[in-house]
């Protein structure tokens, strides 16, 4: 057996941070906003979709420097320094006082996640060398979605599934030979995805209707 995949950071800048220490576990969260309506005399008002929030997925790190007796604020201060603002990306600029920090995302082997921005870090050093510094910390990471665009929450290309999907929110006027045309660049595609979506009348879809967006099939020759 080879040795175990490391899970890393991707940043914006094309850089990676990787892990001392794989996560134990990684938790995904994904909410909609619902408006209920007023229904006098009734047991529960109607609901109606105003939007999705953005996804967040949040992580436990070990971080340990005890073996070669280093110290770990090394590897701390690359988590936090992706909460600072770096002027050198896209749309900062610097007369008007307006930057932002890098989005990342995270990947482990085949498995990856959303774009996200680190919303929060905390950092909590546990163990110390006689001299006072720091060899090992516990970092509690949460990663927020930065952009609007389709969820693939720890897409696992070598699962058993039969093929990859993503996920489309419908928007206002939006139609599926629109979706087909955005995932596919070919918008004739769209019975694919009524298929996919157990859609009978696709003149019926209400703006915000989730749908899964399957991965064309790969055509093999011979």
């Amino acid at each position: 057996m080879g040795n175990p995949e490391k899970a890393v950071l991707r940043t914006e800048l094309k850089t990676e941070i990787p892990f001392l220490f794989n996560p134990a576990e990684l938790t995904i969260t994904k909410s909609n906003s619902w408006q209920a309506s007023e229904n006098k005399g009734g047991n529960a008002p109607q609901l109606r979709f105003q939007g999705g929030q953005s996804g967040t997925l949040a992580l436990s790190l070990t971080l340990d420097t005890t073996s070669d007796g280093s110290d770990v604020t090394v590897h701390t201060n690359k988590l936090l320094d992706l909460l600072k603002v770096d002027m050198s990306l896209p749309g900062a600029d610097r007369a008007r006082n307006k930057g932002r920090p890098p989005w990342v995302e995270f990947h482990w082997g085949n498995l990856h996640s959303f774009r996200a921005i680190v919303e929060r870090l905390q950092i909590k050093f546990t163990y110390f060398a006689s001299s006072g510094m720091p060899l090992r910390a516990k970092a509690d990471l949460s990663l927020k979605q930065y952009e609007d665009e389709a969820v693939r929450p720890l897409q696992n290309p070598t699962s058993h599934t039969p093929t990859l999907h993503s996920v489309h929110r419908l928007g206002f006027g939006e139609t599926l030979d629109r979706v087909a045309a955005r995932h596919y660049a070919d918008s004739t595609r769209w019975r694919l995805i009524a298929d996919a979506n157990n859609v009978v009348d696709p003149l019926a879809l209400a703006p915000g209707t989730l749908l899964v967006i399957p991965e064309l099939p790969v055509r093999r020759r011979g």
